[in-house]
C-alpha cells in the first residue's frame, strides 16, 4: 500500500486534516466525526464559520446515512453522476455536525470519482468533509505543489496528480418539483433535464444562488495578481499578460486554476478576454469562477 495513503488514513483517524485529491480540485479532508479536525479546517483555511462545507461519501447508502429525505430525485442523480462532481444538497440528519452545515438544516453531498478519495473513504468507514485545500477566497489547488505553494509544511499533502475535472463540482438542491443549481460545474443544466427526462420529466431544472452552497460570494477564486476580464474591443495595461485557455471548455476548466497560478508568479496584472463562443452553455462554469475571480465584474 502507498505510504503516503497510509499516513493521510493515519492523520484522519488522529483527528488531523489532510490534503488530498479528487477528480475537481485537491480538498482540505476532515473526518466529520471529528469536531477537532473540522474545526482545524476552517482555522487553516482562514474561512468564516457561515461558509458550509461539502461532505464527500463513499456511496449512495453512506450519503443516505446522512439526510433525513433522501428521495427519488436524489437517488436517479447519485445513480447517473456518482462516483463524479456532482454535489446533492438534502436535510441533514443529527449525525451531521452543525460545524459542517453552518448552522443549516440542510447539507451538500458527493461521492468523489478519484481512486485516492476513494480508497481513503473505503479504508476509513466515516465520511470526510472537504472544501478546496487553499486559503479562503484564493484560487483553487489542482495539483500537490499548488497546495504546498499555499500552506507550504502546515498540510499533508497526498499526491494524486493532476486534477482531471478542475473547477469544483456542480451543486444542486431538491425542491419538490424543481431541482436548483446552486453553483454551476461540468455538469450542466442540460445533463441534469436529460437524467430526469426517462422518470421525471415534469421537474424543472434552473439556476439560482443559496447560501447552503459554498463559492457564493461575488470575489472567490481570486490569484494573488488582479485579474480584469476584457471585451474584444477593450485593451489591456500594457504590463498586464494574458490568460489564454483552450477553446474547449473541459480542457478550459482543466487548465484554469493552474494557469491563472502560473501567470500570478510573473505578472503583477491579469486580463482574460470574453470571446462571443464563452456565451455557450458548456463555459457556464468557466466564466463564473472568472468573474468571481476578477477585479471587474
Amino acid at each position: 500500500m502507498n505510504k503516503e495513503l497510509e499516513k493521510a488514513i493515519e492523520l484522519l483517524r488522529n483527528e488531523e486534516v489532510v490534503a488530498i485529491p479528487t477528480e475537481t480540485v485537491y480538498g482540505l479532508a476532515a473526518l466529520i466525526t471529528s469536531e477537532k479536525a473540522l474545526k482545524k479546517i476552517f482555522t487553516t483555511k482562514e474561512r468564516p464559520f457561515f461558509d458550509p462545507l461539502i461532505v464527500h461519501v463513499l456511496d449512495k447508502k453512506q450519503a443516505k446515512s446522512l439526510t433525513s429525505d433522501w428521495n427519488e430525485t436524489a437517488d436517479i442523480l447519485a445513480d447517473t453522476f456518482w462516483p463524479g462532481p456532482l454535489t446533492i444538497v438534502l436535510p441533514k440528519n443529527e449525525k451531521v455536525n452543525s460545524l459542517i452545515t453552518a448552522e443549516l438544516d440542510s447539507v451538500g453531498l458527493r461521492c468523489p470519482a478519484h481512486p485516492l478519495a476513494q480508497e481513503i473513504l473505503k479504508r476509513v468507514k466515516i465520511p470526510f468533509a472537504a472544501p478546496s485545500a487553499n486559503k479562503f477566497k484564493k484560487t483553487s489547488p489542482t495539483s500537490k505543489a499548488h497546495v504546498i505553494a499555499e500552506f507550504q509544511d502546515d498540510v499533508f499533502v497526498l499526491d494524486g496528480g493532476n486534477c482531471s475535472v478542475g473547477i469544483e463540482s456542480t451543486v444542486v438542491g431538491i425542491k419538490e418539483n424543481c431541482i436548483e443549481i446552486y453553483r454551476p460545474g461540468m455538469i450542466s443544466l442540460k445533463q441534469l433535464k436529460e437524467a430526469l427526462s426517462p422518470k421525471l420529466s415534469h421537474i424543472e431544472v434552473r439556476e439560482t444562488t443559496s447560501p447552503v452552497a459554498p463559492g457564493q460570494m461575488s470575489d472567490h477564486y481570486q490569484p494573488s495578481s488582479p485579474l480584469l476580464l476584457l471585451q474584444k474591443d477593450e485593451s489591456p495595461q500594457p504590463s498586464s499578460q494574458e490568460l489564454i485557455l483552450p477553446s474547449e471548455a473541459s480542457l478550459a476548466a482543466r487548465a484554469l486554476y493552474h494557469e491563472l497560478r502560473e501567470l500570478a508568479k510573473k505578472a503583477s496584472l491579469i486580463h482574460f478576454y470574453l470571446k462571443d463562443y464563452h456565451q455557450n452553455k458548456d463555459w457556464n462554469a468557466i466564466i463564473d469562477r472568472l468573474k468571481k475571480a476578477s477585479s471587474n465584474y
